[in-house]
């Protein structure tokens, strides 16, 4: 008698970034499409003045799907006070039980535009312990008024986006996960994961036992010459904001000026794509843009592609979370050219 067996997963689990950069309810149709082409969660990013708000997107997409799981990548205390996010976090995560995940970073494109600062280490560990009482249904003092979240939930798990040494270190040391963004580069990302357990063995925690995600942008491609031109915004705003040295590793040598004129609202962000690609090459060649396209994204054919995922999933990487180039349209062709050729090869189907 033949019994069948499900094969386990040959790679991380695989999630895919939703700007929110249309209506809600289209949004929600997209995170539809995810789930049912077998991505495993949708993560949306947060920033106030450049896309819908986040929290009304994840209620949305919560109503709108039943298994793929759902993140904030990421939000934050600065624009957000903690008590803020708590109740928006408990709030979709009754929504979406056991499927939603908070994420938290330092701020980037919420706070530049409207002249905040990035959160700092301290201010991201004081955080993370004011939502962790909250969630538990504690009080927690607000300079001299102690106060509570009703009706709480402290099944929502809260993972911190880092580059910077410290950071990685905090985050391994707080956090329920960990999202790095230090590309899929074998030496950047070695050196993360090592910062990452670092922190948690100096907390006596279980490194091996903490999710990292790596966020890495994404193209399915017979040319990689040609689509990683587009990548050069990218290329610059890294140079730009102290990434020099991890570039450098991979033998991409740029030296970017601070500010870079032409541009609204970034470099990562810009409206105008072309004309940001454009401004960005008298620092990025072509060349370079190549070897970043190669060493810390995830562009090539589906197979190839698939073949770096499998790898990741040997180094420790629990889950990969792909980006299309660009903030303003929907990641539909990538959506469904990892869902129709890569998920399949990853999650192979039960077999005798």
């Amino acid at each position: 008698m033949s019994t069948l067996k499900e094969q386990k997963p040959s790679g991380p689990r695989i999630g895919i970034r939703i700007p929110p950069c249309d209506r809600v309810d289209r949004l929600a149709q997209t995170a539809r499409r995810a789930e049912e082409l077998g991505f495993d969660q949708v993560w949306f990013p947060d920033s106030q003045l450049l896309w819908r708000d986040v929290f009304t997107v994840l209620t949305a997409a919560a109503l709108g799907t039943e298994r793929i799981g759902l993140g904030s990548a990421v939000t934050n205390l600065a624009t957000r006070h903690p008590a803020v996010v708590a109740s928006a976090a408990r709030s979709v995560a009754e929504l979406a039980p056991g499927r939603f995940t908070l994420g938290l970073g330092v701020g980037n494109s919420s706070v530049g535009p409207i002249g905040l600062r990035q959160s700092t280490g301290a201010q991201l560990r004081d955080g993370v312990a004011m939502l962790r009482a909250l969630f538990e249904g504690q009080e927690w003092d607000f300079d001299g008024v102690r106060s509570r979240l009703r009706d709480p939930n402290p099944n929502v798990p809260i993972h911190l986006a880092a580059s910077g040494p410290k950071n990685l270190r905090l985050a391994g040391e707080i956090a329920d996960g960990v999202i790095l963004l230090s590309g899929v580069s074998p030496k950047t990302l070695a050196g993360a994961i090592g910062r990452v357990r670092e922190g948690a063995e100096a907390a006596g925690r279980d490194a091996e036992a903490i999710p990292l995600t790596v966020s890495a942008y994404c193209a399915v491609t017979d040319d990689i010459e040609a689509d990683a031109r587009q990548l050069k915004p990218i290329c610059a705003s890294i140079a730009q904001n102290g990434g020099a040295p991890f570039l450098a590793l991979a033998g991409i040598e740029l030296d970017v000026p601070a500010k870079v004129e032409g541009i609204y609202p970034d470099l990562v962000h810009a409206e105008d794509w072309d004309t940001a690609v454009k401004i960005c090459s008298e620092w990025v060649s072509d060349a370079a843009a190549l070897q970043f396209a190669q060493q810390f994204c995830l562009f090539g054919t589906a197979q190839e592609i698939t073949e770096r995922m499998k790898g990741l999933h040997a180094e420790g990487v629990t889950n990969v979370f792909l980006q299309h180039v660009g903030s303003y349209d929907p990641p539909s062709e990538l959506i469904e050219s990892i869902g129709s050729d890569v998920l399949p090869a990853l999650r192979p189907g039960p077999v005798r």
